[in-house]
């Protein structure tokens, strides 16, 4: 009988002790701080908030769309975005946005190329269309040259205001890489050293895979030399894109009857699945290329390209480190054949202080991809 009270006694006992921290900790001045919110789950949140407000301010219900639109943002901004889609990084420049939307309908649209390059480098691409009528040069030439390598450019055909340079004679003289027809043309007919692949030896590579060469894309191909050695000696059909960052690089293709693409790297190719023969990257695709977007861009590259189509990645540099372990796996994912891999060191002085060097690659896709 004793035995049992004391432990009857000591079970009330732990029972009671137990309410007391239950009743302790539920009324605990301090409770534990909160887990913290991913970083990336915040920046999911934002986007989602900003999308919202993308949609509520650029595409209102049908309940408002007889309310006016509010001033701040341009009326033909409002119409496009009802009407056509606009690129997301759009929403991130708003001011520049509105600034480019922003003009009288129907008359002569402002001249503001700086501007468009501004956007169009900062991913908002394709510009939203603008119902206003283009500026043309004020005296076009009067006739345009027939080759692809004509002993001089019409400076009437651009119109020059954004330029230091007035003429195509000043830029040769300040950017002879670009503006030196001969010169750059040269460079792809010769062999000098293991990172030359001239025409003549890509063209028989290409005939002994039984690959038709054709049509292709020449990535920053600036003035278009590329395609005008591919149309004038093998007549293959070169699309260049290229930007006129401090020159008129468009321009200067047209003007030699090829067709420029006024494309960013970070835009997706404007052609078809598959539909490609060949896609060349020249030297502006380096190390500069956040290495996202160089990804996303090789496989768009993988994308146009037909089964048994050709990479030709011409002087890529990097520092040699990155090569090995950064870009030359990236490259590698593609699974395409090594037809050429060359490295080499890169000699200028740039190049030797920090340790950087050439890649010129050939690589063939595979024919069939399943």
């Amino acid at each position: 009988m004793g035995l049992n009270f004391v432990l009857l006694l000591v079970m009330v006992a732990t029972n009671i002790l137990s309410l007391y921290h239950l009743s302790s900790t539920v009324q605990s001045p301090n409770p534990p701080p909160p887990v913290p919110v991913p970083d990336h789950l915040l920046r999911q949140l934002n986007t989602i908030r900003a999308t919202i407000n993308h949609l509520t301010r650029h595409n209102p219900s049908s309940s408002s769309t007889t309310a006016e639109p509010s001033s701040a943002v341009p009326r033909d901004l409002i119409l496009h975005s009802q009407i056509g889609p606009i690129a997301s990084s759009c929403h991130n420049h708003p001011d520049l946005l509105h600034r480019y939307m922003n003009y009288t309908p129907f008359s002569t649209c402002p001249y503001d190329p700086d501007l468009q390059e501004t956007l169009i480098l900062n991913g908002c691409h394709p510009l939203p269309r603008r119902r206003c009528f283009s500026r043309t040069p004020s005296k076009p030439p009067s006739s345009l040259p027939l080759t692809h390598f004509p002993t001089s450019l019409p400076d009437s055909g651009v119109i020059w205001n954004k330029y230091s340079c007035k003429s195509f004679a000043c830029l040769s003289q300040n950017n002879p890489t670009g503006f030196d027809l001969n010169a750059q043309r040269s460079s792809l007919q010769k062999y000098t050293s293991e990172l030359d692949l001239p025409l003549t030896q890509f063209m028989q590579l290409a005939k002994s895979a039984n690959s038709p060469i054709r049509l292709g894309i020449d990535i920053g191909g600036g003035t278009g030399t590329f395609a005008a050695l591919m149309k004038k000696s093998y007549n293959v059909t070169m699309l260049t894109t290229t930007m006129n960052v401090n020159a008129p690089y468009n321009e200067a293709v047209a003007l030699r009857g090829l067709v420029p693409l006024h494309v960013p790297l970070q835009q997706r190719f404007p052609v078809f699945d598959g539909t490609m023969d060949l896609v060349r990257c020249g030297r502006a695709v380096n190390r500069w290329i956040p290495l996202s977007v160089m990804e996303f861009m090789f496989y768009d590259v993988d994308r146009v390209l037909r089964g048994g189509g050709y990479l030709w990645v011409d002087r890529f540099f990097s520092k040699a480190v990155d090569l090995e372990k950064i870009y030359g796996p990236l490259i590698g994912k593609l699974g395409y054949k090594k037809v050429k891999w060359a490295v080499a060191n890169k000699t200028d002085p740039s190049g030797l202080k920090h340790g950087e060097v050439y890649l010129s690659a050939l690589l063939q896709k595979p024919v069939s991809k399943s």
